[in-house]
């Protein structure tokens, strides 16, 4: 295990946009850096989450149907190799091994530091809405069926939350990125899915998003994830994702839906070891507990392996492997898609003994 949490400078280059960003930085360390520039970064939903882990995995976000995945934000990386020696990788040094850190995660040596192209952002339109579970199918499907043509300027994150009493409820989380004036009609629309029984949208930072999100993950609690992909929210689907969420084994776990499309759709499969660049719905499966409740452990992993198992027939090949265990191995042979062969390659040239294994598993 190395340790890199005392690593968390960040330097901004305002006139460049772009951040130099050291491996132990999170996301919300970047985007408080960034954010005095009216500048930010494409990150995840949760501002504790590392930046580097997330961006060498994927880097799904509010911001990445506009921008692209966090990793097509990287411009260069700095890398530990198992032989000794410190390199740049970026499209000029190093091609190969800059192609498959975009994706691979750190299999391949050492990331101490990166270089991340930042976006002129200062304001979004954003917040969350709340359906009673008797409205959670039908406004889960009139959601699937209307984020199917949404703008590259929206994004929006929808699942099962604990409600105030524990029992489930439906959230829709809105981002808009783009003109105010037209964001407000699309929330509007959003809410007229069904009959929220809580609103708040509002005009705020990335910052502010961030911890808004981060309200969600308890640090202490422990938790069990997997992961889908779906070409659409058909009815089945929903109905499963329905059903085990009326029956969770804890009243913390949760469901969470991420709609991938617009910039991050626009990057050709081979051009980054990222294996999906279709349009999909990442499924988050997040399976939580308190520690003094430990012995229970095994059975709130199988409900996310349940619910995982009863998505696989409507699903894509494959996952996120940035949420992959290293024995889903049923799913990692298809996470990069036709990159395997690539992959594999660079792994041998720069770690031919397999000195490294990060938490992003690859395919043997």
């Amino acid at each position: 295990m190395i340790d890199l949490s005392g690593m968390r400078q960040v330097e901004i280059d305002a006139a460049a946009r772009i951040a130099t960003v050291a491996a132990g930085a999170r996301a919300a360390d970047v985007i408080a850096a960034a954010a005095p520039y009216g500048l930010a970064a494409v990150t995840g939903n949760c501002g504790a989450v590392g930046m580097a882990g997330l961006t060498l995995g994927g880097g799904y976000g509010p911001l990445t149907a506009r921008y692209g995945l966090a990793l097509d934000t990287l411009l260069s990386a700095e890398v530990g190799l198992a032989d000794g020696r410190c390199i740049v990788a970026d499209p000029v040094e190093h091609p190969d091994l800059f192609w498959a850190l975009r994706g691979g995660g750190g299999n391949f040596g050492v990331v101490t530091s990166m270089r991340l192209r930042l976006h002129p952002v200062e304001k979004l339109l954003a917040g969350m809405m709340l359906f009673t579970w008797s409205e959670a199918e039908t406004v889960l499907r009139r959601y699937g069926e209307m984020i199917e043509f949404a703008p590259d300027e929206l994004a929006v994150m929808a699942g099962v939350l604990p409600g105030p009493d524990g029992d489930p409820v439906l959230f829709l989380s809105p981002v808009w990125s783009g003109e105010l004036a037209q964001g407000g009609q699309v929330m509007r629309d959003l809410r007229r899915l069904g009959t929220p029984f809580f609103v708040q949208i509002d005009q705020m930072t990335c910052g502010e998003l961030l911890g808004m999100y981060d309200a969600h993950v308890v640090s202490g609690r422990h938790y069990a994830i997997e992961t889908r992909w779906l070409p659409k929210l058909t009815p089945d689907a929903v109905a499963s994702i329905i059903a085990a969420s009326t029956h969770r084994s804890s009243p913390f776990s949760m469901v969470a839906l991420h709609h991938f499309h617009g910039a991050a759709t626009r990057v050709r499969e081979d051009a980054t070891a990222f294996g999906l660049r279709q349009d999909h719905f990442l499924v988050e499966i997040v399976a939580a507990w308190e520690p003094g409740f430990a012995k229970d452990a095994a059975m709130h992993r199988q409900w996310a392996r349940n619910l995982c198992q009863s998505l696989a027939p409507a699903s894509l090949p494959g996952g996120y492997a940035n949420l992959l265990s290293p024995d889903a191995w049923d799913q990692i042979k298809f996470a990069y898609g036709s990159n395997i062969s690539r992959l594999r390659h660079v792994k041998y040239r720069f770690d031919p003994d397999g000195v490294f294994t990060s938490a992003i598993p690859l395919p043997v």
